[in-house]
């Protein structure tokens, strides 16, 4: 079994898994640190594959609260519907009494031969020609830290203010410090990256925090590097909503995935 980026543990019911909470797998400022909302879902995904023993096809995040370290989150997988080729389940990930995060989910494969992508990967020059970015809050000691990031397109961290890109658009090389492997749950983290995006398509120092998280599976493949191409839609009345297309190295569409949430400007070095 590959190697986790988080340590999700068994117990001895295989429908409870927990996950207790390091800075390393948090973000936000030293002494308010918080889970990042990447790793609930990527959590809750693995502990669905890990139940049911299927891979999988769809999940989406409703983010309801927060979790701080050093609690531990216990996730709770149901799967109401369980048929021969798919299974329906849902997970309610808690500390103590209270809900965090539920997620639901379809996972499985059916028998067939057509494997096709109409989404092409958008030419960017490879990762090791991309300058590397930093988190603007530096976060060496939470996740941020933990996963590298090259930029091909727009602009990440301070350097996004005043520069506003008119498509919308971001284009980041990513992967893990370390030996994890790209799975469904190493997408999830990447794919709550999307908030990132937000300073780029105002040109402005702003972020936002997640309201839910969708990640659609296609095809994962090996992979070194992960091309994220994030676009943000649409900014009104305080919410944004993005997407981001998740590619191999290779150009193979490996997930797709969609956010709203509630956009944060930060005016200051102060408000990190």
């Amino acid at each position: 079994m590959d190697r986790l980026f988080f340590d999700l543990r068994a117990t001895h019911n295989p429908h409870r898994w927990y996950l207790p909470l390091t800075p390393d797998i948090c973000v936000g400022r030293p002494g308010d640190m918080f889970m990042f909302g990447g790793v609930g879902l990527a959590s809750a995904i693995a502990a669905m594959e890990r139940t049911t023993g299927r891979p999988l096809v769809w999940a989406t995040a409703q983010y309801l609260s927060y979790a701080q370290p050093p609690h531990v989150v216990d996730l709770d997988v149901w799967t109401p519907s369980v048929g021969k080729y798919n299974t329906q389940a849902r997970v309610i990930s808690h500390v103590g009494d209270k809900e965090i995060l539920t997620v639901n989910a379809a996972l499985g494969a059916r028998p067939s031969e057509m494997s096709k992508q109409w989404l092409t990967m958008p030419t960017v020059p490879p990762p090791e020609d991309c300058e590397a970015a930093e988190h603007w809050r530096g976060d060496e000691g939470g996740l941020h830290g933990r996963i590298e990031i090259r930029v091909a397109k727009g602009h990440y961290g301070f350097d996004r203010v005043g520069v506003a890109e008119p498509e919308g658009r971001l284009l980041m090389w990513l992967r893990p410090k370390g030996d994890f492997a790209i799975d469904a749950a190493m997408l999830a983290v990447f794919a709550d990256h999307v908030p990132s995006g937000i300073g780029n398509a105002l040109g402005r120092n702003a972020g936002g925090n997640s309201l839910d998280n969708t990640l659609r599976i296609r095809r994962i493949v090996p992979t070194d590097w992960v091309l994220c191409d994030i676009r943000i839609l649409g900014v009104h009345g305080g919410f944004g909503h993005g997407a981001m297309y998740l590619f191999a190295q290779d150009g193979e569409l490996m997930a797709t995935a969609s956010q709203s949430l509630i956009v944060r400007v930060r005016e200051t070095t102060e408000d990190r």
